[in-house]
């Protein structure tokens, strides 16, 4: 798939997500890479490139107190080339992962961890 259909795909999602999500994401901006980085990898401990998704980086806003003050925007970085890997390059089945990944790392921005995640 193109990039651009699929940062198209992103943006679709985004725009669906419920208000009080977008609300509470004023400072965060979400962006579409092919894969994660050697240093990201690094740090999440993977083995393989295809193995990561998605990844939130930034300050949750459960840990944000009055000190939270002038801090670059947090950032959710979608990656393509597993997400299609995983989805047979379908399209509906892309933005459905993506929808999936998504609201995953919204919930890391709002300071769930991995286990809370995966109870709800």
């Amino acid at each position: 798939m193109e990039k651009r259909k699929f940062k198209e795909l992103v943006a679709e999602v985004i725009d669906e997500l419920p208000e009080s999500f977008k609300e509470k994401m004023k400072n965060v901006y979400v962006v579409v890479e092919d894969f994660p980085s050697r240093e990201v990898m690094k740090q999440q401990k993977l083995r393989s490139a295809f193995n990561l998704l998605g990844l939130y980086q930034g300050i949750p806003l459960k840990k944000r107190g009055v000190s939270y003050t002038n801090v670059l925007p947090d950032r959710i970085t979608i990656y393509q080339k597993p997400i299609e890997s995983l989805c047979g390059g379908d399209e509906g089945r892309v933005k459905e992962k993506i929808k999936e990944v998504l609201k995953h790392e919204v919930g890391h921005h709002f300071g769930f961890n991995e286990k809370e995640l995966a109870e709800i």
